[in-house]
């Protein structure tokens, strides 16, 4: 009975991580991402949200990010394009500006720089969990 124990903690810390099979310490970011990314992206980042047929451009999926930067999940990139405030985006992108929007939700309940140390939080969040169900 211990080795059985003992085989399914090894197997479940060395299965990749998935939308269906990921770490729980990024329990917050797939909240975020259930909230916020999912009726685009879908539930399991491959693209097939419910809404994605709304839009011209096929919504691209978020799991195959690492596979497409050689290997390496573009941290930083991800980071931006999420929060959406720095950088020049194209007209009539249909990504939302996420670092405003939660920005607007907090109001100036915890000051300008308290919002933004939280803004930030939530985003970091977010591509952490997106960096941990890369395939």
């Amino acid at each position: 009975m211990r080795i059985l124990s003992a085989l399914a903690v090894v197997a479940a810390f060395t299965l990749p991580a998935t939308a269906q099979n990921y770490p729980q310490e990024f329990e917050a970011g797939r909240a975020e991402y259930l909230a916020a990314c999912a009726a685009c992206h879908g539930e399991n980042a491959d693209g097939n949200g419910p809404i994605a047929i709304m839009f011209d451009q096929r919504v691209p999926g978020l799991r195959g990010m690492a596979i497409d930067n050689d290997g390496k999940f573009p941290l930083l990139e991800t980071f931006m394009i999420v929060d959406g405030r720095t950088g020049v985006r194209g007209h009539g992108s249909p990504m939302p500006v996420f670092g405003n929007r939660y920005k607007a939700e907090l109001g100036t309940a915890l000051g300008d720089y308290g919002s933004e140390a939280a803004v930030r939080a939530r985003v970091l969040e977010l591509v952490y969990y997106l960096q941990a169900i890369q395939d």
